[in-house]
């Protein structure tokens, strides 16, 4: 993260969920009320994916809350579709991946860039249970072993 960058939003499950292999940063279509409503931190990407439809991606069930200065004419529905800006060759790759191998795209973040609204996206293989339980157990250890330096200082 840069000093120039602005984070919005993060989807902390994600990293829980997905075992990250490769991340895009991508451009959002938005509406004006919706750009007010993200730079007001009224995001949330808990539960949203990233799809390939067509040759473009789309982002499914990211939740931008109304803008209330915005007025009532110029509201944004919370949960609609969300066209995400991305090279045609990322695009294809992407494609390729997720067909084949059966990766995920995932949102890991919103977050604004020289002024624009862009969102980090992941290609991800999704958890088993058992590796869950061993990266909970894992970061127990680490966390204990913390404790244990900071009461012998």
């Amino acid at each position: 993260m840069t000093d120039t960058e602005k984070v919005v939003t993060v989807n902390r499950k994600a990293r829980y969920d997905y075992e990250i292999i490769e991340r895009f940063e991508a451009g959002m279509v938005l509406q004006g009320s919706e750009v007010k409503a993200l730079r007001a931190g009224r995001a949330n990407l808990k539960d949203s994916y990233a799809a390939i439809e067509g040759n473009e991606v789309f982002l499914h069930n990211c939740h931008i809350g109304p803008y209330p200065p915005a007025g009532p004419n110029n509201q944004h529905e919370p949960e609609r579709s969300r066209k995400l800006l991305l090279h045609r060759r990322e695009i294809e790759r992407l494609r390729g991946k997720t067909l084949e191998r059966g990766f995920t795209l995932v949102p890991l973040r919103i977050y604004f860039h020289g002024g624009r609204a862009k969102i980090e996206l992941a290609l991800g293989r999704g958890k088993r249970a058992y590796d869950k339980r061993d990266a909970k157990r894992r970061a127990a250890a680490e966390m204990d072993i913390e404790q244990e330096l900071r009461r012998r200082r």
